[in-house]
């Protein structure tokens, strides 16, 4: 019986640039592989403090079973901890497809002048981007046209906040300071909001959210990004989001 090789955590080395650690991050979570099983191995509750969500990222690279969205999110930012010069924050998708509604995210980067992201999905073109987007509005609609290709609309976007790069942090994940109804939307006033919003965060000016109001647990942590036609049919319910 052959035991199924375990893929090593990337190490960052001095020799590495930004974007070729990002990519040996990505690669890593591609061997890790997407979970298609329908059963989640790791719960990941979003008001968590940030201690806690990293316990369970350690816990990720222990185990080397296949991950969802949600999880490659945490364990982005397990990995890019001590990078202080990239910057993390959740970018979430909420779309519509076929008469349900659908849910997404990934990992926001923000490094040198320059957006990207890292994640996962069934999709390879709604996972990870380059780190070559001049702002944020680029990297958002390149996310919409992405979609596009499945027939999904795009409904609502919502960014976070930086992550911060302390990992004993008890402060939670603030998972939607800026949320835009885009469907509702023209490009332009879209940009305009990502715009502002991403000049506010690079100032470090906005405050959690959450610091004034309680944040309602809403996610169970399922990716919800584009179904295949054979899945399952608690994959295809609608969850409505009234947020």
């Amino acid at each position: 019986c052959v035991q199924p090789s375990v893929p090593p955590v990337p190490n960052y080395k001095l020799s590495m640039s930004i974007p070729e650690w990002l990519q040996a991050i990505q690669t890593y979570m591609k061997m890790l592989q997407y979970n298609h099983t329908g059963t989640q191995f790791f719960e990941i509750r979003k008001t968590r403090p940030l201690s806690g969500l990293m316990e369970t990222a350690r816990e990720m690279t222990r185990e080397s079973l296949p991950i969802k969205c949600l999880e490659a999110v945490i364990l982005g930012i397990y990995l890019t901890n001590g990078q202080p010069s990239v910057e993390r924050f959740p970018i979430s998708f909420k779309t519509h497809f076929s008469g349900n509604y659908f849910h997404h995210v990934v990992l926001g980067i923000y490094c040198n002048g320059r957006y990207g992201s890292l994640g996962m999905s069934r999709r390879s073109d709604l996972m990870d981007k380059p780190l070559t987007y001049r702002t944020l509005s680029d990297l958002v609609f390149e996310f919409e046209d992405s979609y596009k290709k499945y027939l999904h609309s795009v409904k609502k976007v919502k960014i976070g906040l930086y992550v911060p790069h302390e990992p004993h942090s008890f402060q939670p994940i603030e998972w939607k300071q800026l949320v835009l109804n885009i469907s509702k939307m023209m490009r332009t006033e879209v940009r305009k909001e990502l715009e502002k919003f991403a000049r506010d965060m690079r100032m470090k000016i906005l405050k959690p959210s959450s610091a004034h109001s309680p944040v309602k647990e809403r996610s169970r942590g399922k990716s919800l990004s584009p179904c295949r036609r054979q899945a399952s049919p608690q994959r295809r319910t609608c969850r409505r989001d009234k947020s």
